[in-house]
């Protein structure tokens, strides 16, 4: 069910809250699986609080002031515990404040809506949970494709037009590769923007808060809100920009749509005057190893808990945890030291360049039942997703993943990333690409 949130933030300006957060409410409880909880009294709330100022002609009001917003649950709201998409935390003592992040939120005015599904303990780029279900990606009404993960109700809440943005976590792309699949604009900033007090970690070194809307604009306005930093950001003139284009790992295995998408949009960038260089960047090749944070931080968190419950994880997750636990101190402190020198030397790779473009993900969104049915499958297609968006989590950089893809067709996520605290560059960047995409 597709609603007015559809539109861009800007454009609901003139729009009455009320009304609006009443379909989006309508919208969330026809929705499957999209949701773990709804906080309707508020919301309702937030958005006549908003109605109301607007009629008293108070302004400047704040860009989300009484709009739908969503909440990824794994971030704290105060007296209720936080779940992070599992069963085994159902019983854990109760959140004693909100996260900074739900607080700004809620100072800003937004309505928030309720807490989304996503993959257990955000463990995964799929979306699969096996608890509350998997919302299917609204990009397909024919056939039940994953919505990607583990940011996966965050997206479908955008994605359906349910609320005009959804807050997330991206730990090796859990924003960025929903907003992908899904055809929505999600934002990665540099990690240490946005506070993750209160919020449960999945790796505490790479773990990222942030959002997903419609536009890179759209963006801009949440991003400034949960990182309480105001960016002044103008589009720039694509002609006589450099883009590097890495020709190591991130064009493997390009399915034939994803493959004609970025052809397409490179061709319509050089056409425009940027610069488009293919660069060798052979050091990509070494951030598989790092990769091991997530399992080895994760591991740190869980173990006492799946020492006495891991009967009631799912699988797929408490398999990939355990991988932490082969890891000595000795090796963690010799993974940071490793972590280090790479990032140093991409950031020479990454210099002489505007930003890096890639497409985000290397295929459309797989169908849902391939995955459910295989476990070969699922953690074959989990790595492929992951493969180019983790290195940005490595590198504590930034990225923005845009639709590339021909109107009618499956999404396409176009990303353009940039190295730690080039946020403000980097968004520059993507409103200009979009200003050409989508006019």
């Amino acid at each position: 069910m597709k609603t007015t949130n559809s539109l861009s933030i800007s454009a609901l300006n003139q729009h009455s809250r009320t009304k609006l957060l009443k379909t989006s409410l309508e919208a969330a409880l026809q929705s499957k699986s999209v949701f773990t909880k709804l906080y309707p009294e508020a919301a309702l709330a937030a958005a006549a609080y908003a109605d109301s100022l607007q009629n008293a002609g108070v302004a400047p009001l704040s860009a989300l002031a009484g709009l739908s917003v969503s909440i990824k649950d794994l971030l704290d709201v105060a007296g209720e515990p936080t779940l992070a998409g599992s069963m085994v935390l159902r019983d854990a003592p109760p959140a004693t404040a909100d996260a900074p992040v739900v607080s700004r939120l809620r100072r800003a005015g937004a309505a928030i809506l309720g807490k989304t599904n996503m993959t257990e303990f955000a463990f995964s780029g799929i979306g699969l949970n096996p608890h509350y279900g998997t919302p299917a990606n609204p990009a397909d009404s024919g056939i039940a494709r994953i919505p990607g993960g583990s940011s996966s109700g965050a997206a479908v809440s955008v994605a359906a037009g349910i609320c005009v943005a959804g807050i997330g976590s991206d730990t090796g792309g859990s924003i960025r590769i929903p907003a992908a699949l899904c055809g929505l604009t999600g934002f990665k900033p540099t990690a240490r923007r946005v506070p993750t007090t209160g919020t449960l970690p999945l790796s505490t070194t790479l773990d990222t808060i942030c959002a997903m809307s419609h536009t890179v604009r759209d963006c801009i306005l949440v991003d400034q809100i949960i990182a309480d930093d105001i960016l002044d950001i103008r589009v720039r003139p694509l002609a006589g920009l450099k883009l590097a284009v890495p020709q190591t790992l991130v064009l493997d295995d390009l399915d034939s749509h994803v493959a004609t998408s970025f052809a397409r949009i490179l061709s319509r960038l050089s056409a425009a005057g940027a610069h488009i260089v293919e660069v060798p960047m052979n050091i990509l090749q070494e951030y598989r190893p790092l990769g091991m944070f997530s399992a080895a931080e994760a591991y740190a968190w869980h173990r006492h808990l799946l020492a006495d419950r891991e009967h009631e994880y799912d699988g797929r997750v408490s398999r990939r945890i355990k991988m932490g636990a082969s890891l000595s101190a000795a090796d963690y402190i010799e993974l940071h030291t490793a972590r280090k020198h790479w990032i140093q030397a991409m950031e020479v790779e990454f210099a002489p360049f505007d930003a890096v473009i890639m497409p985000t993900v290397p295929v459309v969104a797989p169908v849902m039942a391939e995955l459910e049915a295989s476990e070969d499958a699922f953690f074959a297609a989990n790595a492929l997703l992951l493969r180019n968006t983790a290195p940005i989590n490595i590198l504590d950089g930034c990225a923005i993943s845009i639709p590339c893809h021909a109107e009618g067709s499956l999404p396409v996520g176009l990303s353009i990333a940039g190295v730690a605290n080039s946020d403000k560059h980097i968004l520059a960047v993507a409103l200009a690409i979009e200003t050409l995409l989508h006019p």
